[in-house]
């Protein structure tokens, strides 16, 4: 990590050290286990393994994560308030870490049942665990605008989150297809996936909030108490540089979201080879463990909005390259989802990185409230991407099946995985363009600090 040191320093500005930060980040890989897996797996899960008409499986993928957009930012409020009243949001975060319980259960669908019972199941077990998820990342994420630093020092700090949280995408999306058995997954296989993630989730969540806890000794909490809660809320919702932020961090939650679902099916349907999953996956999200530093140099030497437009256009090209599909050769479609993967660090990265500057910006108070939505955002977009795939899926006459059934899709189904995995999802990151122009704090803040 020590690339993540290389920054010259404002003399007003407190410099974090560097143990402290690795704990924060470690948070982030029991994090990185819950927004990959269901993301990757679930939809494929639903309809492959469990017999779940398309429409249906996005729909239990949907409905969980609406309900998210009341539930973020409650537990936003009641982040703010544990703020006021403890000086610290510690107890969500230990009330968060029974969110692994949720994420083996979601896997542990009882053996009769399949169609829209197995998909009420899985439905009831990740609104559950995104309750958990809640109660865990809000006040996580609250963290950098709670602490007093500056402007290059809270991107500096989300990058370490950055590093630490793809570590926790790529080990996940690497071993969760293989724990499942591969080309031969079964619900058994499945089921032991779920609980071999759930211990290291646990762990890496628990020094999480050690490393919190150090943080906020080594630079201490700067919001102002007696604030929050609902008029925090109200204060987020009115503030327009928030607005746009969060618009735009919409569009590209769901692109990139809709893309991870897809992952399994272009592998089996357009590649005609699924073991290419975890390659796909590789490529998409390790290029990141080498970026990070990069984004972080480019965002001190032209601001975090201006390197964000420029990974937003990449992302979008890339996926224009994928929508060719067969014709272009395994080879460029590798490399058009690596070029996917350095502008999906960016996306990470940056964003976040933006937000605590948006918080500093109205006065540093709410953090939680402001965190809550944000994640409410993300949690939705979390949902969008997967359930805009499954009505591409749908609209294409894709054939539901079971564990070990191969039945034929039509050409219409095909195309859909292809334009689906491809086309949609740049058009998707050109609203994001669009949106993300609108907001004009980025060369202030940068003033600013």
């Amino acid at each position: 990590m020590t690339g993540l040191d290389r920054r010259p320093v404002a003399a007003t500005e407190t410099t974090l050290p560097r143990g402290p930060l690795a704990g924060f980040a470690a948070g982030s890989l029991g994090m990185g286990v819950w927004v990959t897996v269901p993301g990757l797996l679930l939809l494929y899960f639903l309809t492959d393994v469990l017999a779940v008409a398309p429409w249906l499986a996005g729909l239990a993928l949907l409905l969980p994560k609406v309900a998210d957009v009341l539930l973020h930012p409650w537990v936003g409020h009641r982040a703010d308030i544990e703020q006021t009243r403890r000086g610290d949001r510690r107890r969500l975060l230990l009330i968060g870490c029974a969110l692994p319980v949720a994420f083996a259960a979601l896997f542990a669908v009882p053996g009769g049942l399949t169609g829209t019972p197995a998909a009420a199941w899985v439905a009831v077990f990740f609104i559950a665990g995104n309750l958990l998820f809640a109660a865990y990342q809000v006040p996580y994420l609250a963290t950098p605008a709670d602490l007093r630093i500056g402007y290059d020092e809270r991107t500096r700090l989300m990058a370490f989150r950055m590093v630490v949280l793809t570590l926790g995408i790529l080990v996940s999306g690497l071993l969760a297809p293989l724990l499942t058995g591969g080309d031969a997954a079964t619900r058994g296989g499945y089921q032991r996936m779920g609980v071999v993630l759930a211990v290291g989730m646990l762990v890496a969540m628990l020094v999480g909030v050690a490393g919190i806890a150090r943080l906020r000794g080594s630079a201490p909490a700067s919001t102002a108490p007696g604030h929050g809660g609902w008029r925090a809320l109200r204060t987020a919702l009115r503030d327009r540089q928030f607005r746009w932020l969060v618009a735009a961090y919409l569009a590209m939650s769901t692109t990139t979201h809709l893309v991870l679902a897809g992952v399994p099916y272009y592998a089996e349907y357009e590649l005609r080879a699924p073991g290419l999953t975890t390659v796909l996956v590789a490529a998409f999200v390790a290029p990141a463990l080498l970026v990070t530093p990069a984004w972080l140099v480019v965002a001190r030497r032209v601001g975090k909005q201006r390197a964000l437009l420029g990974a937003q256009g990449a992302f979008a090209i890339g996926s224009l390259v994928l929508a060719v599909g067969r014709p272009a050769g395994l080879p460029v479609l590798i490399g058009a989802v690596a070029v996917l993967g350095v502008a999906f660090a960016g996306m990470q990265l940056l964003p976040f990185s933006m937000l605590p500057d948006v918080i500093r910006n109205a006065g540093g108070i709410g953090a939680g409230t402001y965190t809550g939505v944000w994640t409410a955002t993300e949690a939705t977009g979390a949902a969008l991407g997967p359930y805009a795939y499954a009505l591409c899926l749908t609209v294409g006459g894709f054939v539901a099946s079971t564990a070990g059934e191969s039945p034929v899709q039509p050409d219409a189904a095909l195309a859909a995985v292809r334009y689906g995995f491809g086309l949609l999802p740049a058009v998707a990151m050109l609203a994001a363009v669009l949106l993300q122009r609108r907001y004009t704090l980025d060369a202030t803040a940068r003033a600013a600090s």
